[in-house]
């Protein structure tokens, strides 16, 4: 498939699915059936750092950087195999870690609730969870073939425009992070939804708790 034509039809068109997907229990490593929909997802984080590769210019100068920053193209049956691996990887890495994994066809998701991840209305990452992040730079280096969304969620508490900002800031956190790590930038898309894309009832603690969070998803490259 033609990166800079069709890279955006890919990504729209899997975000539209609504799916079974296999979800890792975050605490114990072992896999549940669960729902998920991805089209606010994928459609959203995607939309504005993919749309870049739709032609003229601007796609060649991201294709260039892509490709300066070791990110070739998938192409083929080869597509599955890769993510396969990629996913086998991530959670021996992370089994026990308190990070959730699911994947939906070629896209891998890694959730990290935020109670373990920051403090209470900070964007610092503790200092427990490096060795986590670290895990995950280390299967994203080897496995570089793949665009990289990170996205901050809160829950409905406090005022919609701090929650837009400190979910901002924590999924920053989180890139920059993985910047140290050598995990090249230009794969990623960074974005913040606040309270707006809640995946629980915000009505009760637990609810709220597993809402606030952020997400890295991982879609191939092809």
């Amino acid at each position: 498939m033609n990166i800079t034509k069709n890279v955006v039809a890919y990504f729209v068109v899997g975000s539209l699915t609504l799916t079974s997907c296999q979800t890792a229990n975050p605490y114990t490593g072992e896999s549940q059936q669960a729902k998920a929909t991805t089209g606010a997802i994928f459609g959203g984080l995607f939309g504005a750092g993919i749309g870049a590769l739709s032609g003229g210019s601007n796609a060649e100068r991201k294709q260039r950087a892509l490709l300066g920053a070791g990110v070739g193209a998938l192409a083929g049956a080869g597509i599955g195999a890769y993510m396969d691996k990629q996913e086998s990887e991530l959670r021996r890495e992370l089994e026990g870690a308190g990070v959730g994994i699911s994947r939906n066809g070629n896209q891998i998701t890694l959730v990290m609730p935020g109670d373990i991840t920051f403090s209470t209305g900070s964007s610092g990452i503790v200092g427990q969870f490096y060795p986590t992040l670290a895990s995950v730079a280390k299967v994203l280096n080897k496995y570089n073939r793949t665009m990289v969304a990170i996205t901050g969620h809160t829950d409905n508490v406090g005022a919609r425009d701090y929650n837009y900002r400190l979910s901002e800031a924590r999924a920053n956190s989180v890139a920059q992070f993985l910047q140290t790590q050598a995990v090249a930038s230009q794969r990623f898309q960074v974005s913040g939804r606040g309270m707006d894309q809640p995946i629980a009832n915000n009505n009760t603690a637990a609810g709220r708790q597993a809402n606030r969070r952020v997400s890295i998803q991982l879609a191939p490259l092809n």
